[in-house]
């Protein structure tokens, strides 16, 4: 997958700069053409004479050091990659990534690439952690830059802890990973529900659920990667959508239900993600209501069944559903699957710590109609968005339902 690809290394100033040497080799070796930028933080802890021999190319650290006048070097760098990987990167590399800022090589190459980026972090475990460094990496993900997260080990500070740069060979593993998924759905039309409804009482207040649409997002953002045309269809949430989708918003379960039937023929793939209400008010004010003694008798009635909907007009999509459950997971799960005509249903115990709402993670088993197809144990929605799409990619030729 490396072979003939032109690659950017980027290191930048953290002790861990000694394993972007190896990293070089290893991606040379796979048949990659690389080119170096180092910061000049970086040229403190290795040699950029290491990296000129193992890439076999000049290595770039001064903007201003023009060696071709016939262009523009970081902006003629960054309009023939195929890829830049920054590895290691630091707390301040990536702080200067989410925040835009281009004040060395590196960072004004990164501004003028619209190629895949891939960040592999390095840093003290509490820099890791830390607020700031978490919100940015959050930013940056949700812009498509992929991420290799740091292993578990001995720190130069001391600290056994999360924080120390991936092996070469796992960062290596992951581009190819990358690469190879880059064509999984290409040519698919992609509709993913996200968030929760609200069903309006009046015009201030709602019904609606604590789904975040973190894991609908980091599905939408998988399908993209994977070559796919996304429309991402999003009620409620608290988190950002990913950016190159076709984003519609949508408040209530009607309006939900009508955004994707709009576009239900066309889809290959249907993925349903939301939290859909069950009830919505029978009669909604259309002023707002005033307390008036010390009740209110709310009438509800059944909202419009939206996976049931999309299973009974089945034609080719493929149709995942997804259950969320306190209790008897696997009885339940099953059961949706077969009632709402699904190919997979996604089924996550909510009460489980790390995989109810609002989390960064989940915990899941998919479930298609002989029974249990694989259980996730706890890790990212990203990961699990990656994983659950690899498989529906797997099955898309011999995707055909089953009865109602």
């Amino acid at each position: 997958m490396l072979r003939g690809k032109s690659i950017i290394l980027g290191i930048t100033g953290g002790i861990a700069a000694y394993k972007g040497a190896a990293l070089c080799s290893k991606l040379a070796q796979a048949g990659a053409k690389v080119r170096v930028i180092m910061t000049e933080s970086a040229t403190k802890f290795i040699t950029p004479l290491t990296l000129q021999t193992l890439s076999r190319n000049p290595v770039y650290i001064d903007t201003f050091d023009e060696r071709d006048p016939a262009v523009v070097s970081h902006i003629d760098l960054a309009d023939h990659a195929d890829l830049i990987i920054i590895a290691p990167a630091t707390a301040n590399a990536i702080a200067k990534l989410a925040g835009g800022h281009g004040d060395d090589m590196l960072s004004t190459t990164l501004l003028a690439a619209t190629c895949p980026v891939v960040v592999a972090p390095a840093m003290n475990v509490h820099m890791y952690e830390h607020p700031a460094v978490v919100a940015n990496m959050e930013l940056l993900a949700s812009r498509g830059v992929m991420f290799v997260e740091p292993g578990t080990g001995q720190l130069a500070c001391g600290y056994v802890a999360k924080g120390r740069l991936a092996e070469p060979e796992d960062i290596v593993a992951a581009v190819e990973d990358w690469l190879s998924s880059g064509s999984l759905l290409a040519g698919k039309r992609v509709i993913v529900t996200a968030g929760g409804t609200m069903e309006r009482l009046d015009p201030v207040r709602y019904l609606t659920n604590d789904s975040s649409g973190k894991m609908g997002f980091a599905i939408a953002e998988a399908a993209q990667l994977m070559g796919a045309e996304v429309t991402l269809v999003a009620g409620r949430t608290s988190a950002s959508p990913p950016a190159g989708v076709n984003l519609v918003k949508v408040e209530s379960a009607e309006q939900m239900l009508v955004a994707v039937t709009a576009r239900y023929d066309e889809a290959d793939i249907v993925v349903k993600a939301a939290a859909v209400a069950d009830y919505r008010p029978v009669v909604v004010s259309g002023q707002k209501l005033k307390k008036s003694g010390d009740r209110l008798t709310l009438e509800l009635e059944r909202t419009a069944d939206i996976l049931q909907t999309l299973g009974e007009r089945k034609k080719h999509q493929f149709l995942v559903g997804f259950a969320a459950e306190t209790e008897q997971l696997d009885h339940y799960a099953m059961d949706k699957l077969r009632r709402k005509n699904c190919d997979l249903i996604v089924a996550n115990d909510v009460s489980e710590s790390g995989a109810g709402f609002n989390e960064e993670t989940n915990i899941v088993k998919l479930f298609d109609a002989g029974g249990l197809v694989e259980s996730l144990p706890l890790q990212s929605k990203r990961s699990i968005a990656r994983k659950l799409l690899e498989i529906v990619a797997e099955r898309l030729p011999r995707s055909g339902g089953m009865e109602a």
